[in-house]
């Protein structure tokens, strides 16, 4: 049996952006309350929280702090310092562990892990030098992603080599990159299909498995998202299947978010896996019985996990940069929130930069046909020229 935390418990989060903000607010809804650990002072998250902790996670006194004021704790974000998470490790229950986060926080370890568990997806080698680089352009062929092993979110780290000049560039940054930073070269894929599938596994195994999600992603930035995708109901139980399979491998406790290629043959390949909620899982708050945030409050409380029933289809669009004061001010606020089944989504973030998340959007409805329809009434109003959302009816 596994120990149960009461309404009323302090819940600790490591990282205080959105992700953390919503967990917040699913957590307080259910009698317990948060404390928040980002050491950004003006993070969204805090706003929302019991007790702040906005210093360096390098401080040694405010870890101490930290631990003496909650009882169990997570995170909105992988790249934690890894010491620091086996040090409070060792003193609360961590979901998901650090031994989960050495292996998803180091893309080539993630996927050498996955490889060694036979798990699909593309092939992968590291690159050290441009000697290196040449020999797996060889065996690989172009075109070529090439990322960080480390760190990198949204499009970020990562480079596209499709011809010779690519090469040359890339070259360059080899050149000159830190000896610490690792690289990781993987087979682009032609896919037909962006796919992510949410797994919310318990400490005692039990597992929940939401619908399959479809994506589409601008210059590596996740635009919209559809619920359930367009694929055969054979193909979304093999990729339930697969993504089950990962998070076992793993042993892995909490909720994880396991993104997938459909290839042109239509086969399933293991693109990445975060160990946290995940933007292409934000419908859940408005289209399912338990939303992914308070998934995550029971996993940490010891409690059983909720059902995942689609209550309706669902579009989910991101709102980027300034996208935001497109639609949501002063008269053109009217024109979103006439749109049916329309639910606003607004982060708090103050600075408003190209291409950051500042909230998002979700279009419900009894069907799909007309969820889309309405995701692109907003969409007319959002992007010139609007975005067809590429999913196939």
């Amino acid at each position: 049996m596994h120990t149960i935390l009461d309404p009323g418990a302090m819940l600790g989060v490591l990282g205080g952006g959105q992700l953390g903000a919503m967990f917040a607010g699913a957590a307080r809804r259910m009698g317990y309350r948060v404390a928040i650990w980002d050491p950004d002072p003006d993070a969204p998250a805090h706003r929302v929280a019991d007790e702040s902790f906005s210093t360096s996670f390098a401080d040694h006194d405010i870890r101490e702090r930290f631990i003496d004021t909650v009882q169990a704790i997570t995170l909105e974000w992988e790249n934690i310092p890894a010491e620091l998470c086996q040090w409070l490790e060792q003193q609360r229950p961590l979901r998901p562990s650090s031994a989960v986060l050495r292996i998803i926080q180091d893309r080539l370890t993630q996927k050498q892990f996955l490889s060694s568990c036979s798990l699909p997806l593309p092939d992968f080698a590291e690159v050290t030098s441009e000697h290196q680089l040449h020999q797996v352009i060889s065996r690989l062929g172009l075109p070529l992603i090439c990322k960080t092993a480390r760190s990198g979110y949204d499009g970020k780290g990562q480079w596209l080599i499709r011809e010779p000049s690519d090469i040359q560039r890339f070259e360059r940054i080899l050149a000159t990159s830190s000896t610490r930073v690792r690289w990781i070269a993987e087979q682009f894929v032609s896919f037909v299909r962006e796919l992510s599938v949410l797994v919310v596994r318990s400490a005692s195994g039990e597992t929940r498995v939401y619908p399959v999600v479809e994506n589409r992603h601008e210059q590596g930035i996740l635009r919209d998202s559809v619920v359930p995708a367009s694929i055969s109901p054979s193909d979304a139980e093999a990729a339930c299947e697969l993504a089950v399979r990962a998070v076992a491998e793993l042993h892995g406790v909490g909720i994880f978010c396991i993104e997938l290629f459909q290839a042109q043959d239509g086969r399933l390949l293991i693109n990445e896996i975060a160990p946290r909620p995940h933007n292409s899982g934000h419908y859940t708050l408005d289209a399912c019985t338990v939303s992914q945030f308070e998934q995550q409050v029971r996993v940490m409380c010891g409690l059983p996990l909720g059902e995942v029933r689609l209550l309706s289809p669902a579009v989910m669009v991101n709102l980027l940069g300034d996208e935001v004061t497109t639609v949501l001010s002063g008269e053109r606020s009217r024109g979103t929130f006439s749109i049916p089944g329309a639910a606003v989504h607004l982060y708090g973030k103050r600075v408003i930069r190209q291409g950051r998340k500042m909230g998002h959007v979700t279009f419900t409805a009894p069907e799909r046909e007309a969820a889309v329809a309405s995701a692109q009434q907003f969409l007319s109003q959002v992007r010139k020229p609007p975005s067809a959302i590429p999913f196939h009816q």
